[in-house]
């Protein structure tokens, strides 16, 4: 396998670790956040910074994603008294705030970001391992999460947190289990991604990188594990096969979010259930 081949799924997994990280909060538990790629950043920021200071690879891993789930605990807190479009507001400020902190500190890098990451380690295989190894147990957790109590206890908040704290489901405990979660997973894409890219700079984490981690999960269907994963595939194949997408993500993003809520709200798990409804019709009908 060449060394473009390594990079590209190296980054197929990281992005599918950000789907389902963000999946898990919005999708699981129904909070928006429009904020996601923040602790995406925080993750690879703590990471990138201990290494540099001479923390191995695995204990800058774990701290970034330590740091990304503190603040999900802070914002999971803040979540507790706002719901729905301010909720999503809320997150939005988050993910201004880090990009306005990155950028005014120097120690930080400011806008010239942090260079010269060192590598894992592991080497160019042993980190593509890694990586999908990290992603596979991700997709295991979220698809035990969904059936499990805890998946149930996701739903009933999704669908109605007023009626779920009537059947005795503690709405703020598991609120903020979603959001602490969901961005320690983020974080140790953070903290990947550093060690990836070897270089990493302020925009790499702002507004439009959370917009389309969002996409993904729109896109694959919220709450579909599978189909999520499978829209991290694709929306992270699509630049590189066409490369004049490049030039018109944003548009493509906007655009597929539009499509996708107008004609089919519940993404590619939705068409999928179509699919297979139809054929199952088709199968029973008389010769």
């Amino acid at each position: 396998m060449g060394a473009y081949e390594l990079s590209l799924l190296t980054l197929i997994g990281i992005n599918v670790l950000l789907a389902l990280s963000l999946n898990l909060i919005t999708g699981f538990c129904g909070q928006i956040s429009l904020g996601h790629a923040a602790f995406y950043g925080v993750g690879a920021y703590t990471a990138a910074m201990l290494t540099k200071a001479g923390i191995g690879f695995a204990p800058a891993l774990v701290a970034g994603a330590a740091g990304a789930a503190l603040l999900g605990l802070i914002v999971g807190i803040a979540s507790l008294r706002v719901r729905a479009d301010f909720l999503a507001i809320t997150t939005m400020g988050v993910g201004f705030l880090f990009l306005g902190v990155v950028r005014q500190q120097e120690w930080l890098g400011g806008e010239l970001g942090i260079s010269q990451i060192s590598e894992s380690g592991l080497g160019e295989t042993g980190f593509l391992l890694l990586v999908l190894g990290l992603a596979a147990g991700v997709f295991a957790i979220s698809l035990y999460i969904k059936r499990s109590w805890m998946g149930f206890a996701f739903d009933s908040i999704a669908d109605d947190e007023d009626t779920a704290r009537t059947v005795g489901i503690d709405v703020a405990r598991y609120k903020l289990v979603a959001f602490a979660l969901g961005t320690a997973i983020a974080g140790v894409a953070g903290g990947l991604y550093a060690h990836y890219a070897r270089i990493i700079v302020p925009d790499a984490f702002g507004f439009t990188v959370s917009i389309s981690i969002l996409a993904m999960v729109v896109v694959g269907g919220i709450g579909s594990t599978v189909g999520v994963l499978i829209a991290a595939v694709l929306l992270t194949l699509m630049p590189e096969l066409f490369r004049f997408i490049n030039d018109y993500k944003l548009l493509l993003y906007g655009g597929l979010l539009l499509l996708t809520m107008r004609f089919s709200p519940a993404g590619l798990a939705g068409l999928a259930r179509l699919g297979w409804t139809a054929g199952r019709k088709a199968e029973r009908r008389p010769a």
